[in-house]
């Protein structure tokens, strides 16, 4: 008995829900989805291959503006004149006048070369006639490590053939080599005094009589003529690189 009301049970129970699905309303359309204007539409692979190889719109073609004409510059009825003179263009002069007898007559001759130059240097020396050959070298430094600093410059500049002295009245000073004539000393002050290195060249030994000369930087108004005629002793042209 009691089955057969379980069975009797689950038929009405069926056919109760089969005529709810029969009579009951069709559902509601969903709305058309509408994406937010910030975000980009997503396409299908296929819709962008359509895109591409549909063809492009065809635009008339336009006529550009024409640029607009420019007026020559009107050229200056008088021309302008240089303000820079023609002096300041040229590269300093420099030359060594003497040699001079003694001190005094070379520090009377600096009073007058001063007005027509912007420095004069007196330099002595003695005549190379009984010399024993010339040397070229750097005067003492204040210390030992500033000599050495100068020396790795020097070996850095490319120069090999130097010597530290350690002792004596020249110590801390660095000797660049000695030579038997004045034109080679000349030549290898030249070329490290060239490499920014203020080294000196002087005879060795007692020499002849001492002679004192004169290295001085021209102004634009120096003549070597006038110069010789009021100090009364020659100038010749110098390297301006070997007044220190």
């Amino acid at each position: 008995m009691l089955a057969r009301a379980l069975v009797v049970l689950l038929l009405v129970l069926n056919l109760g829900v089969a005529a709810w699905w029969t009579l009951r309303a069709p559902p509601a359309a969903a709305p058309d989805f509408v994406p937010p204007a910030d975000v980009a539409r997503l396409r299908l692979v296929s819709e962008t291959k359509k895109a591409a190889n549909a063809p492009a719109p065809r635009v008339a073609p336009t006529t550009p503006p024409a640029a607009p004409a420019i007026a020559p510059p009107a050229a200056p009825s008088t021309p302008v004149a240089s303000a820079v003179p023609a002096s300041a263009a040229s590269n300093a002069r420099c030359y060594s006048i003497g040699p001079f007898a003694n001190s005094a007559a070379a520090s009377n001759a600096r009073e007058v070369l001063m007005a027509v130059a912007t420095r004069v240097v007196p330099r002595e020396q003695r005549s190379g006639s009984s010399a024993r050959g010339w040397r070229v070298y750097l005067p003492p430094m204040a210390s030992l490590p500033e000599a050495q600093a100068t020396a790795q410059r020097i070996t850095a500049a490319g120069f090999n053939d130097y010597f530290i002295v350690r002792q004596g009245a020249e110590a801390n000073s660095i000797a660049l080599g000695r030579y038997r004539n004045e034109d080679s000393a000349r030549r290898r002050a030249d070329s490290l005094t060239a490499a920014g290195f203020a080294v000196r060249a002087e005879p060795l030994g007692e020499g002849g009589p001492s002679t004192v000369w004169l290295d001085l930087i021209a102004k634009p108004e120096f003549d070597p003529a006038r110069a010789e005629a009021a100090v009364q002793v020659p100038a010749r042209e110098l390297d301006c690189a070997r007044i220190r």
